[in-house]
């Protein structure tokens, strides 16, 4: 008997066995069936081979979200080479470090992105093939010397290409952390650690009876960004699935709105920011979003915000992961028994990191890796070991001695865990402050104050203070007609009352503030913020 590697190829057998005609949409612009868009996946792959590109090399592909961007997904691993996910929101200096550092030797570029590519052109000699990518006919002027547009250089393609079976553990992706410390960290993941984690993951999502699910009669469409840790693994599952899918592109409020009404788009993720500002714009133009499921990550999910959501007929439920994970640990699904998500206690297990998907194990442990009762109050790092954790950063053994020192993944979160599994993240190790020597969790505070009547985002950092060591600061956009102050207060006073944070929170100093700073996929930059603020008080 052959083997059967575990490769991304595999995941198609399904999906064109079973549902061969259902569709892939782009915008309002094309659509194309599950065979038609295999078929280009198929011309893609003779495409490379016609251009002499080799098993091992390195693509990179600089897109939106898009079929274009799914079918390089799965063409350029199948191929047996390496997809790097550029993360375009770096700064043109960080992709350059990405793209040498990752030894690209060819790029596909939607054509949005020229200007970058062309400002740090001569800074790239390792890429030798540009390939554009245009939604439009023409192909825009540039500097660049153009090798091929994506749409003609599938059609020069008559035949397909064979995609042949070889090692499993080959590197099918890789791509880079946002670099809040330091330059961007390369992480990897071969064949075998993708469809591993599509299967689990995929199993995951479809387990549940009713809500917190997704399942074979939905239509799917991202909302984070597909150069960030493979959108999730998502767009794999649904693929295996064989359901509906739908890309929108660059994503406007408007164009978001429109297509989850008009084809009827019943699932997504993203991170809160960004349902934050979906669901102002549907409230506004009065779109009935009932029946949308969304996994919330990227960082905690408000229950404010939860709340909002539910009430609006929204099936939300966080999730949790990072770079190195692939990114799913954990989903925050209910039980049959606990439906109703209005009760404080389900809500905040609908906010909360969740319960680990299958073939996780989950620890919770001190600084010497002994493991902390699941009690819902021993707080310690949250590590992890999983088969399709990455085995390391790029080129970088020192960090990735550290990531896992100990035999398990260090997360670099602090959490508890109850006795039924679900993981409460609490704070990340940087980021929670301590005050006269008590630790004061962050999060916690940021979830307490987001229920103030007129905060419209809060971030909570630890300010330097020449009494007690640390402080909490609070960092708010508020609206004025509607924020006071004293509220504020007296909220942090009531959550101190519960017990559901330390007396030193007390301390909380309140500064209002335009904006608050972001990392290039969403997330709070608190690092950022602590240089910015970092005035002793």
């Amino acid at each position: 008997m052959t083997s059967y590697p575990l490769l991304l190829k595999q995941l198609w057998h399904t999906p064109l066995a079973n549902a061969a005609n259902q569709e892939i949409v782009y915008r309002d612009q094309l659509r194309l069936s599950y065979r038609q868009v295999y078929d280009r996946i198929g011309r893609f792959g003779a495409a490379l081979a016609a251009y002499g590109l080799q098993q091992n090399d390195v693509i990179a592909v600089m897109d939106h979200d898009s079929h274009r961007y799914l079918e390089c997904y799965f063409a350029i691993p199948m191929y047996g080479a390496t997809l790097m996910t550029v993360n375009t929101k770096l700064t043109p200096t960080q992709i350059a470090y990405t793209l040498n550092h990752s030894r690209a030797s060819m790029l596909l570029l939607h054509a949005d992105f020229i200007p970058i590519i062309e400002s740090i052109h001569a800074e790239l000699p390792g890429i030798q093939k540009y390939i554009v990518m245009a939604d439009e006919t023409a192909v825009p002027q540039s500097i660049l010397q153009f090798d091929n547009e994506y749409e003609c250089w599938l059609a020069d393609q008559k035949d397909g290409f064979n995609f042949g079976d070889f090692d499993e553990n080959t590197r099918a992706t890789t791509f880079y952390t946002t670099g809040t410390t330091g330059v961007p960290k390369g992480v990897y993941y071969t064949h075998r650690q993708l469809v591993l984690h599509t299967l689990a993951a995929g199993m995951a999502l479809t387990a549940p009876a009713a809500q917190q699910r997704f399942h074979s009669e939905d239509v799917y469409m991202p909302l984070t960004p597909m150069f960030h840790v493979h959108a999730w693994g998502i767009p794999y599952i649904v693929t295996l699935l064989g359901i509906k899918q739908v890309y929108p592109g660059r994503y406007a409020p408007d164009m978001l709105l429109r297509l989850i009404r008009e084809e009827q788009v019943t699932c997504s993720h993203c991170v809160p920011t960004l349902l934050k500002m979906i669901l102002t714009a549907a409230q506004a133009a009065g779109v009935d979003l009932r029946g949308w499921k969304v996994v919330i990550g990227g960082s905690a999910l408000p229950q404010v915000l939860a709340r909002q959501a539910l009430e609006m007929g929204i099936d939300c439920f966080a999730g949790y992961g990072l770079s190195e994970t692939a990114p799913i640990l954990t989903l925050a699904q209910l039980n049959a028994t606990a439906q109703d998500p209005m009760t404080d206690d389900t809500l905040a297990k609908l906010c909360c990191a969740g319960r680990a998907i299958p073939l996780v194990d989950l620890q919770i442990v001190d600084e010497v890796m002994q493991s902390q009762a699941h009690d819902g109050q021993s707080s310690g790092e949250i590590v992890a070991r999983a088969p399709w954790l990455t085995h390391g950063y790029l080129d970088n053994t020192e960090a990735s001695a550290a990531l896992w020192r100990g035999d398990y993944l260090h997360t670099q979160d602090i959490g508890t865990m109850d006795s039924n599994g679900y993981l409460y993240i609490t704070d990340r190790l940087k980021d929670v402050i301590k005050v006269a020597g008590e630790w004061v969790s962050s999060l916690e505070l940021e979830n307490a104050l987001t229920q103030v009547i007129g905060v419209k985002e809060v971030a909570v950092i630890g300010v330097p203070d020449k009494r007690w060591g640390e402080c909490p600061l609070a960092l708010l956009i508020v609206d004025n007609n509607l924020f006071k102050e004293s509220a504020a207060q007296e909220q942090v006073r009531l959550f101190v009352d519960r017990g559901s944070i330390p007396k030193h929170a007390l301390l909380t100093q309140f500064k209002q503030v335009e904006n608050i700073i972001k990392t290039s996929v969403g997330k709070i930059d608190k690092k950022a913020l602590r240089a910015e603020y970092a005035v002793a008080q």
